[in-house]
């Protein structure tokens, strides 16, 4: 089975540059998930373990390293685990593969290992101008936020698909630390969701717990402090 395995950031990008690959596929999977989450924890990385696991999938095809994971140590050990279970990867950028008829490419773990190193370097450089950015701009008056008159409403939060992995996390018990640090993003995002997901009957709190307790609807208990 020939899989092609793409991701995007936001739930909003369409992911209309993946349709120049006219290659023919067994499958496509479209993830649309911020790329600080790890290959194995994102809903298409799972579908793809399922099918590694069940021995369905022969090639897996991605368009660069860095769609593979969300840092060097994580590509490296997706790579790993592909080349573990005989999945020859092709990366579309560079022309390269990894087990070319069925034998391993003595090249590809370098160039593997230095295509990742060169993505997570960038994306931090992009994390640093951005945020001298942001400094420069409320320096000189600008404001950041929501424009005021303008309002998101709470079912539109909670289709986000980072507010969806939160609350994922939430209901396996993780406290507000380990899921801020876990999906890259901030203590309030997390804190947010969570007030919601209690408003809204997602989750809910027990009243004679601890607050760090969690009580869900199945009637299973678990302490987030775990």
């Amino acid at each position: 089975m020939k899989v092609k395995y793409n991701r995007v950031s936001h739930v909003s990008q369409s992911g209309n540059r993946f349709t120049e690959d006219n290659d023919t596929y067994d499958l496509v999977i479209m993830d649309k998930v911020s790329g600080s989450v790890s290959f194995k924890d994102r809903v298409g990385g799972k579908q793809v373990v399922e099918l590694v696991e069940n021995g369905s999938m022969e090639t897996l095809v991605s368009e660069e390293f860095s769609r593979l994971g969300r840092n060097t140590g994580d590509v490296i050990r997706t790579l790993e685990w592909l080349d573990e279970n005989k999945v020859n990867v092709i990366i579309r950028n560079l022309g390269l593969q990894s087990r070319p008829n069925g034998q391993k490419n003595p090249i590809w773990k370098m160039i593997s290992s230095v295509m990742s190193s060169l993505y997570e370097m960038e994306l931090e450089n992009i994390k640093e101008r951005t945020s001298v950015g942001l400094q420069v701009y409320v320096q000189n008056g600008g404001k950041l936020g929501r424009p005021a008159g303008t309002n998101e409403t709470d079912n539109d939060y909670l289709q986000k698909e980072m507010t969806k992995q939160v609350l994922f996390y939430l209901k396996k018990g993780k406290t507000v630390r380990d899921i801020s640090h876990k999906l890259g993003c901030s203590n309030s995002t997390v804190i947010k969701t969570k007030k919601l997901g209690i408003k809204h009957k997602l989750i809910k709190t027990d009243e004679k717990s601890e607050p760090s307790t969690f009580k869900f609807f199945n009637g299973y208990t678990e302490n987030t402090s775990t």
